[in-house]
C-alpha cells in the first residue's frame, strides 16, 4: 500500500513538472501591461513568441520572442533574452524585472527605423534609422534610472515639403553619477550641421536638450533658413538651441 502511494505522489509530481516545463507561454498573456495584445502566441513560458506585438491596438511594435533564465527565479526575479523583430529592423537584449519595480535590460543591440507612432516626441515629418549600442537601460517603478552607451541616429531627413537631409547624430551616456541627473552628450557624425550638446533627463520624466549648432557647406538653403530662426550667430559661427518635452 505504501508503495503505491509513493508511486502515485512520483506520478503526480512528474506530471507536474512536465506540464511546468510546458506552461503554454498564452496562459499568461492576461499578464501582459494594460494596452499591450498579441495577435498570435506560441511556445512556452520559458521560450515563446507573441507575433504581432500591439500596443492599444493601434501601434504594432513588431514580433516579440524570449528565452527564460530559470535559474534567476531563485534569486526572486524574472529574467529573460528578449528580442523585438520589425520589418527591417530589430532589438535584443538580456531584460530583468526584481522585486522592488526595477526592470534592467543589458547589452541592448539593434536598429530600427524612425517611427513617429512609436516615438510621438519626434516630430512627425521626421525619418531616418537609429542604432543602439547600450551596455545597461535601468528603470525604477517606471522612470529612467539610468542608461549607459551609444544611440545613433543615421539618415536623417525632414519630409515637410521638399526632403531635407539633416545628417547622422550620436548620444552617448557614461551612467549616472551617485546625486547627478542623468545625461548625454550628444554631436554630429557628419552632414550639414556641426552641433553639440547636452541632453539631460528631468524627473517629470521629462528632458532638456542644449547646445550649439552651426553650419557647413553643404546645408540645404531651406535648413539654413530655418535655423535663422534661433536668432544671429555668435563670433564662431554658432546658434544656441535649447528643447525640452514630458513623457
Amino acid at each position: 500500500m505504501r508503495r503505491a502511494v509513493w508511486i502515485g505522489i512520483l506520478a503526480v509530481l512528474a506530471f507536474a513538472l512536465i506540464l511546468f516545463a510546458r506552461f503554454p507561454a498564452y496562459w499568461v498573456m492576461g499578464a501582459l501591461p494594460p494596452g499591450y495584445s498579441c495577435d498570435d502566441v506560441d511556445g512556452t513560458l520559458w521560450s515563446g513568441s507573441c507575433g504581432g506585438l500591439m500596443l492599444r491596438h493601434q501601434i504594432l511594435l513588431g514580433d516579440l520572442s524570449w528565452q527564460l533564465h530559470p535559474g534567476r527565479l531563485f534569486a526572486g526575479a524574472l529574467a529573460a533574452h528578449v528580442k523585438l523583430t520589425q520589418p527591417g529592423g530589430a532589438v535584443d537584449g538580456e531584460a530583468e524585472y526584481s522585486l522592488g519595480g526595477r526592470l534592467s535590460a543589458r547589452d541592448v543591440h539593434g536598429t530600427l527605423h524612425l517611427d513617429p507612432a512609436l516615438l510621438p516626441q519626434a516630430p512627425a515629418k521626421l525619418r531616418g534609422e537609429l542604432r543602439a549600442d547600450l551596455s545597461l537601460i535601468e528603470l525604477q517603478h517606471g522612470r529612467l534610472a539610468d542608461l549607459r552607451g551609444r544611440i545613433e541616429a543615421h539618415n536623417l531627413e525632414q519630409t515637410s515639403g521638399n526632403t531635407t537631409a539633416l545628417g547622422d547624430y550620436a548620444l552617448s551616456f557614461p551612467g549616472v553619477a551617485p546625486g547627478a541627473a542623468l545625461a548625454g552628450e550628444l554631436h554630429d557624425l557628419g552632414g550639414p550641421l556641426a552641433v553639440h550638446g547636452t541632453l539631460r533627463m528631468t524627473p517629470e520624466p521629462g528632458f532638456i536638450l542644449e547646445g550649439k549648432v552651426a553650419t557647413r557647406a553643404s546645408v540645404a538653403p531651406e535648413l539654413e533658413r530655418q535655423l535663422q530662426m534661433l536668432g544671429p550667430p555668435d563670433a564662431q559661427g554658432q546658434r544656441s538651441f535649447s528643447l525640452a518635452d514630458t513623457f
